[in-house]
Order: structure tokens, then sequence, then C-alpha cells
């Protein structure tokens, strides 16, 4: 099921940023973010991935996070280009994108 592998991704990278552990602190300051924005984006995450899973049961919420997850991750791309990353760094948002998209068509076709 894409809503759980999906919640299973970001979960822990969504703790990892609100926790602000000292990874994620570099990867803020590497992609320009302060780190309390970088928990926002993390907390994000976290909603994200807890609306997939309520999605399972109440389908339009886990469309809706799927949305939200996969336009952050057009976002994350964005940010990865303007800084001048190569595709090691941006191929995970590609990834992570396509499969949110891939689970938001197959709720819609669903429904």
């Amino acid at each position: 099921m894409l809503a759980v592998l999906l919640a299973v991704g970001f979960a822990p990278l969504g703790v990892a940023k609100v926790m602000a552990v000292q990874e994620m602190r570099k990867r803020a300051e590497h992609t320009g973010f302060s780190v309390s924005g970088y928990r926002g984006i993390g907390a994000l995450e976290l909603a994200g991935a807890v609306g997939l899973l309520v999605g399972i049961a109440w389908w339009p919420l886990g469309a809706a996070a799927g949305l939200g997850l996969a336009s952050m991750m057009v976002g994350a791309l964005v940010t990865h280009l303007r800084i001048g990353d190569g595709p090691r760094e941006f191929a995970p948002s590609i990834l992570i994108g396509s499969i949110a998209i891939a689970y938001v068509a197959t709720v819609f076709g669903a429904h």
C-alpha cells in the first residue's frame, strides 16, 4: 500500500527534522533554511504521514496529504536545483514525489 510506504518514509525524516538532529542541521544549512524553518518542514512531513495513514479510512484526507507531500517534493526539487545540487541530491525528491502522485492518482481513481 502506497500510503503506508510514504508514511514510513516521511515520518522518520519529519521526526529527525523536528528534533533538529545534527544531520538535519547540516541539510538545513546546505539548503539555506534556518533550523526552525527546517523544523517546520519536518512538522509538515509528520502531518502528511499521519494524514496518509488516516486516509486509509477516510480517503479525502489521504488525498490531501498526498498532494501536500507531492508539492513539498516539488519544492525540494526546486531548492536543490536552485543551489546547484546534482542528481544524487535531487533524485530522491523526484522519486518520492512520483510515488506521492501515483498514490493520489490511485486514491482518486478508486473514488
